[in-house]
């Protein structure tokens, strides 16, 4: 370990990151110096801006996750280095506003009888039925399963920290059938690795991948990865008539802005909502007809 990443480590740790965050800023810095084959600590401003133009040029990265990547790099500027950022000489992208991808409920259903195995079947059942992001299910442990108060406890979710969802009584059975059937007691994780380490979770690259291969066994058109699910799990709920103070508790949202975008995606609740137009008294004739 370079005595630069130790350092940047060590920020990270005293600020409470999460790992996932650890891991993503310290291989973007990993990435920037690599890209100029030099250290970062002798890459300035003018460096940060080729970079960010290669980051959508030649990468073809979102904005969202170019700003994430600009927004690891100024946390070693600020804080490992102690040097000053300009927000004039290296702006964040602005970010597109896109609605995320819905899938029905039907789809939903699609995509999980479209499962390889039992264990891929289970791994989708929990990621629809809790909400939970792709970093949290992995770190699912059978303890957090609270079958007495009929709900999960997801530990250590974005911004560390804990919340509680409701255990769906048809997810509990099916998590108890397999558990029963494989035998794999001895392990701590809900979702063991796939490759015969019971004592480390299964990896965030695997969920995705099951996701999107999913998705086209059941010839969905739509791109799938594992926060698709999340999304419909909150959007259905809000069709379903659902608080949307509920909804941001069980999504673990700090802000309700930030939960308001299910409102824009809740077909069934746009679809009972009357045009205006529907409301005047005009002569439906078209014009001409006598």
């Amino acid at each position: 370990m370079t005595h630069l990443r130790k350092m940047m480590l060590e920020e990270l740790q005293s600020r409470n990151f999460s790992e996932h965050t650890i891991r993503y800023y310290i291989r973007t810095v990993e990435d920037f110096a690599r890209h100029f084959n030099r250290p970062p600590d002798r890459l300035g401003p003018r460096h940060i801006r080729e970079y960010q133009v290669e980051l959508f040029q030649k990468r073809k990265l979102s904005p969202g996750s170019v700003a994430v990547r600009l927004a690891a790099l100024r946390f070693f500027y600020i804080k490992t280095l102690k040097k000053g950022w300009s927000i004039a000489e290296t702006p964040y992208p602005k970010k597109a506003y896109r609605l995320p991808t819905i899938l029905s409920r039907q789809e939903v259903t699609q995509l999980i009888h479209a499962a390889r195995t039992p264990s891929e079947r289970i791994l989708l059942m929990t990621l629809y039925a809790t909400g939970t992001r792709n970093s949290e299910l992995t770190h699912l442990k059978i303890s957090d399963i609270d079958s007495q108060r009929m709900v999960v406890h997801i530990r250590g979710g974005k911004g560390r920290k804990d919340r509680d969802v409701m255990l769906s009584p048809r997810l509990l059975t099916a998590l108890r059938t397999h558990w029963r059937y494989y035998h794999r007691r001895s392990s701590t994780w809900l979702f063991p690795s796939n490759y015969g380490r019971k004592d480390r979770p299964i990896d965030t690259k695997t969920v995705w991948h099951t996701c999107h291969k999913a998705a086209q066994r059941a010839g969905l058109q739509k791109r799938v990865h594992p926060h698709t699910l999340r999304h419909c799990f909150a959007t259905h709920l809000y069709e379903a008539g659902t608080d949307l103070r509920a909804i941001q508790v069980l999504l673990g949202h700090e802000d309700l802005k930030d939960t308001l975008i299910y409102v824009h995606l809740a077909i069934q609740r746009l679809n009972a909502t009357a045009s205006p137009l529907d409301s005047l008294s005009i002569n439906d004739k078209p014009l001409g007809d006598k």
